[in-house]
């Protein structure tokens, strides 16, 4: 895992934390990974601060998933109330999973009308693809090479970033990211629709018919790749013309992230058969959703039962709803666009002054960082960003890594960062990288 505890480590940690570390190594035994070479306990959150045991404050510019901020009182507040009165499942009526659906839906392109409400996005993508491989007739799914999509059987064969004792799926084709051949001037869009293509040729060739193109639409684990805006569209028009659906998941890009527009989709001018919704949904609450066409899911509906004895319940709704009214009253999609532009002048200003930052991109508050041994043949420097990740982290600053070798900064704070704490987070920055490679020299 991209900077992760390394348990043999164990021992140079102080008392409690070894205890601690040991006792949840025994109960929830080897599969679960902790973040930082020196793991933090975490105890309460407030914004865009968290809080371990002694007090110390941690500026959170990682967590997409409490968008609105940590313990938000109006999300806090909805849940609590909702709990005091009902939970229960979508097969009796409720006005507050009609209002939220309606609202939720009103967000997007008019013939993106229908919602599914699962609890999370890997449940989500899950139904996503059946839903695709129904509409289509074929099984075939087009990936990028480090794209994650989730965890269960299904979702994990279309997941190359969950490493290679994860097998792909054999009707899985994986195509490069829509990266910029640095010094190039290939067009991106072209060659990104052109290696679509290519993959489902190939996948035809094998006897097999496409179902989907699954794109994560800032391509997150892939290192963050989000420009030209509307490179998306030929890839779209080229999965259409193979038969198959253009899946956008949404997890990572959407509910206001990328400043501009709601969905990192509307960036590129393009519709969707289906939409894939997760995580920063509910604040934290397990509450996820697949956005449709109708007509994508008449035949599905008519074919296959589908229930969800959690998706959507009147308490996870209300933490939706709640999100939903405070990123728009409070204008966070718009404080995204204001602050990610800061953050990332900000962080093209470093890259003038330290070469081992060989590019910054991203849109709104989603940034990568590509660190690199030299600009020249820009080769990955893993090293580099786990040394930066853990060096933050010292100076009470989060931040993760992603890319195919983990070796691109991954900025994503919550939507109510403001310039002031982009200008702490720079600083910190700063201070590390010049500590770093000072170091190093």
């Amino acid at each position: 895992m991209m900077n992760g505890f390394d348990p043999s480590t164990v021992e140079t940690l102080d008392p409690a934390l070894r205890k601690l570390i040991t006792r949840r190594a025994n109960i929830l035994g080897p599969s679960y990974r902790l973040f930082y070479e020196k793991p933090l306990h975490l105890v309460r959150g407030e914004g865009v601060w968290m809080f371990d045991p002694q007090g110390k404050r941690y500026l959170d510019v990682y967590n997409n998933v409490p968008a609105v901020g940590h313990c938000h009182p109006r999300v806090v507040s909805a849940i609590a109330e909702q709990a005091s009165k009902l939970n229960t499942h979508t097969r009796y009526l409720h006005e507050l999973i009609l209002d939220y659906a309606e609202q939720l839906v009103a967000t997007f392109p008019p013939e993106l009308s229908n919602v599914m409400f699962t609890c999370t996005g890997s449940e989500t993508n899950d139904l996503a693809l059946r839903v695709a491989r129904n509409a289509t007739g074929g099984t075939g799914v087009i990936v990028t090479e480090t794209a994650y999509h989730g965890i269960t059987t299904a979702v994990a064969e279309i997941s190359p970033s969950l490493g290679d004792f994860v097998s792909i799926g054999r009707d899985v084709r994986t195509i490069p990211a829509p990266a910029t051949l640095h010094g190039s001037e290939v067009d991106v869009a072209a060659r990104f629709a052109a290696n679509v293509r290519a993959a489902a040729d190939d996948l035809r060739r094998h006897g097999v018919q496409v179902a989907a193109l699954v794109v994560d639409t800032v391509f997150s684990s892939d290192g963050v790749y989000t420009d030209p805006a509307g490179f998306l569209r030929p890839a779209l028009d080229a999965i259409h013309e193979a038969g198959g659906l253009f899946i956008a998941d949404e997890v990572q890009a959407g509910f206001g992230r990328v400043g501009e527009t709601m969905w990192g989709f509307q960036r590129h001018g393009i519709l969707p058969d289906l939409v894939v919704l997760g995580k920063p949904m509910g604040a934290g609450m397990p509450i996820a959703g697949l956005i449709a066409k109708e007509e994508v899911l008449l035949d599905f509906a008519a074919k296959a039962r589908y229930f969800n004895t959690f998706g959507g319940n009147p308490v996870s709704c209300a933490a939706g709803l709640a999100v939903l009214n405070v990123i728009q009253d409070e204008q966070l999609m718009e404080n995204a666009d204001k602050v990610g532009r800061y953050m990332k002048e900000g962080l093209t200003s470093l890259a003038t002054r330290y070469e081992r930052i060989g590019e910054v991109r991203g849109a709104g508050l989603f940034i990568g960082v590509d660190l690199v041994t030299d600009r020249d043949t820009h080769n990955p420097d893993v090293n580099l960003a786990t040394r930066i990740v853990n060096g933050l982290c010292d100076r009470g600053i989060l931040i993760g890594a992603s890319g195919p070798r983990g070796h691109v900064l991954k900025v994503r704070p919550p939507l109510p960062f403001s310039r002031e704490h982009a200008d702490i987070f720079l600083n910190a920055l700063d201070d590390t990288l010049d500590e770093q490679l000072h170091a190093s020299r």
